[in-house]
């Protein structure tokens, strides 16, 4: 048994040390970092393998769209709504949507309209892009699942059409009631408007230079039981949102890109790193936070990736991705495109 003078020199000595521990914690300007959780960038759905693959295809669905088959080993299993990254020969990183067959699982198919005056994915795609090229993707992703629903309400604009053919094919699959409004400058622009029209009655083609803009005052006596999808145009899409019943909202998909400025400047902490950044007003909080922390995992700066999500221990945040679920929203934030809300933000960071 120990004596009580050598239990009384171990407790002081103990006692010594926990004080000198807690001085160098004080002085330590990191601190607490190593209490931190993880942090959230790059992990769990938001990680993906970059695979390479070969573009075997290249056709021309419609007036200024290009639709690829790329073919891979090991390519992941997907579900209609998905979407990939391409990354270009450039370096740019775009998302496109799946709109071949998910059965297929020896290629992907995705297909792209060429945006004059635009950030210069799409043209890099129609000119650079074609069969026997090797590029690398990512994905796929999918935050515009198709739910289970007795019926379905889907509009298209253009290009939109492209993850809406894939749920057609699933609905009309699984016997579900299901309709389809598919719009667009002219039927010469409309991609895969020929397999669209041959699923009959319960399509309606909509071209604004035969028969003006189309009618969407159905949508205030849709079923609560429907589902309704949407995806196209930035406008399109807003008027679906207004021709809603009271207190419902359509599923959509969005890939123009977020405003990361606008509002007014505030001071950003990086609580890990122990740095202190402004954030100006014209600037986005990846741009500033790279100033500061050069290897911030980051991918599309659009707000749809989520490869820059990060945790947020302090401050309000002003939201403008289209990827988080409400939970999420609660304490992260994409830092390509939101922003704060109020005067400052402290990130796990």
């Amino acid at each position: 048994m120990p004596r009580p003078l050598t239990v009384v020199l171990i407790a002081g000595a103990a006692v010594l040390a926990k004080r000198a521990m807690r001085r160098r914690i004080n002085a330590a300007p990191l601190w607490p970092l190593p209490a931190l959780d993880e942090p959230v960038s790059g992990r769990g759905r938001l990680a993906t393998v970059t695979r390479k693959v070969l573009v075997t295809e290249r056709t021309e669905p419609a007036e200024g769209v290009v639709r690829l088959r790329l073919e891979g080993t090991g390519l992941p299993a997907w579900q209609p709504g998905a979407h990939v990254d391409l990354v270009l020969p450039s370096g740019l990183v775009r998302q496109y949507s799946l709109c071949g067959d998910p059965a297929d699982t020896d290629a992907y198919t995705v297909s792209t309209r060429l945006v004059e005056g635009g950030r210069g994915g799409s043209r890099e795609v129609h000119e650079q892009l074609h069969e026997g090229t090797e590029i690398e993707i990512r994905g796929p992703r999918n935050r515009f699942p198709l739910t289970d629903a007795p019926a379905y309400v889907f509009v298209a604009g253009g290009i939109g059409i492209t993850p809406v053919l894939p749920m057609l094919r699933a609905a009309e699959a699984a016997g579900a009631d299901w309709r389809l409004l598919y719009c667009g400058r002219s039927r010469a622009t409309l991609p895969y408007l020929d397999e669209i029209e041959k699923l009959g009655s319960r399509v309606t083609v909509v071209a604004e230079d035969e028969s003006g803009r189309p009618a969407l005052g159905f949508l205030a006596e849709v079923p609560e039981e429907t589902a309704v999808y949407c995806c196209g145009p930035d406008g399109l899409m807003d008027a679906v949102t207004a021709a809603m019943p009271a207190g419902r909202t359509p599923y959509l998909e969005r890939f123009s890109p977020a405003a990361a400025g606008g509002g007014g400047p505030f001071e950003l902490e990086l609580r890990r790193t122990g740095r202190m950044v402004t954030v100006a007003a014209d600037q986005s909080v990846l741009a500033a936070v790279r100033g500061a922390v050069p290897g911030v995992a980051y991918s599309c700066e659009q707000g749809f990736c989520g490869t820059c999500q990060q945790r947020v221990l302090e401050g309000e945040i002003d939201h403008r991705d289209e990827l988080l679920t409400d939970a999420e929203r609660g304490d992260s934030m994409l830092i390509c495109v939101s922003r704060c809300a109020g005067e400052r933000l402290v990130l796990d960071l």
